[in-house]
């Protein structure tokens, strides 16, 4: 991730508090809060392995078509209308037979879909190649302490112009994300650095917000992943509600929409980047997974939300099919 090839693995640990020993960790958490951490011996720079991606013929299966979709986006809407919640990010699972590891998948998407955050991590029986474009937790260190930035994305676009839903949404998990780092954070040093910028990625604009603070002298790991976790971008507003929502109308998500990333620790000093984990394909029981959703408000059409996940997935599935430059 990148840049950097960790190597050399001498410690696997599914308990957060791994992280209060000194060196670089490999970070990978599941939506439902499984921690997978891998501390590595070395750490070098450079190029990830070029590697094709034969074309597929295979047929991808979704979790939800595209009524049982619109149905589930309906029934959001009911929720909201009825108090129940005001934001839920709801998500589908597309797959099929894989009978090969990803690296190729990753090599090309850092070719023909380069993503800030995208990362590639094999290690405990888990393989994932991801193109995230979100940034969850960066950690930098200075005489004031640990820093802390948050970047949720809300609203995707083929054109760098947003409505007031995209808008709206974007300001309502900008407070979300605000309210759970003032539970780990110095008090006063939470802010919002930047509000609905627009940034462009390969083939659409998103617009993506940061939200900074200064972490507390001694919390512990469990207590940030207790405050932060799931992100609110990927889960909803108030963030209880939508989390029961979405264990209703989805199941386990599994890697998707969990994080993925690196710490570095040495003494006080921590540096490290978290991205969301979307935009990913990860292998599972011999198949190939991606998972895609959309952000749903009172204001959502669910034809037009449907519509987003197949925007989000169209380019990203071509590249593993083989078939982008067609």
């Amino acid at each position: 991730m990148g840049g950097r090839l960790a190597s050399r693995a001498v410690e696997i640990s599914h308990d957060p508090t791994s992280l209060e020993k000194d060196g670089f960790w490999a970070i990978q958490v599941d939506y439902e809060g499984r921690w997978t951490l891998i501390r590595f011996d070395e750490v070098t720079g450079g190029a990830f392995p070029e590697s094709p991606v034969e074309k597929s013929e295979g047929r991808w299966e979704s979790t939800q078509n595209i009524d049982s979709y619109i149905d589930y986006v309906s029934r959001m809407r009911e929720a909201i209308a009825a108090g129940d919640v005001y934001q839920v990010n709801a998500c589908r699972i597309l797959r099929r037979e894989c009978p090969d590891n990803l690296e190729g998948i990753f090599s090309q998407i850092i070719n023909d879909n380069p993503a800030p955050y995208a990362a590639y991590f094999r290690a405990d029986g888990k393989e994932i190649a991801s193109a995230s474009p979100e940034l969850f937790l960066s950690f930098t260190t200075d005489e004031e302490g640990v820093h802390l930035k948050s970047s949720p994305i809300k609203g995707t676009s083929v054109e760098p112009t947003f409505g007031e839903k995209d808008q709206s949404e974007n300001v309502m998990i900008v407070d979300l994300i605000r309210n759970d780092l003032s539970r780990i954070c110095k008090e006063g040093s939470v802010d919002v650095s930047r509000l609905l910028g627009v940034e462009e990625h390969p083939g659409l604009f998103h617009l993506v917000s940061d939200v900074v603070g200064t972490l507390r002298d001694g919390i512990s790991w469990p207590e940030i992943a207790q405050a932060v976790l799931p992100a609110g971008s990927i889960s909803g507003a108030p963030k209880s509600s939508a989390i029961k929502l979405i264990a209703s109308n989805e199941g386990a998500r599994g890697p998707y929409c969990g994080l993925l990333g690196w710490i570095e620790k040495r003494g006080s000093d921590i540096s490290g980047e978290l991205s969301v984990a979307i935009r990913i394909f990860w292998k599972e029981d011999n198949k190939i997974n991606f998972g895609t959703g959309a952000g749903i408000t009172w204001g959502s059409d669910p034809a037009a939300e449907w519509e987003e996940t197949e925007l989000k997935a169209r380019r990203l599935i071509a590249i593993a099919d083989g078939r982008l430059h067609e």
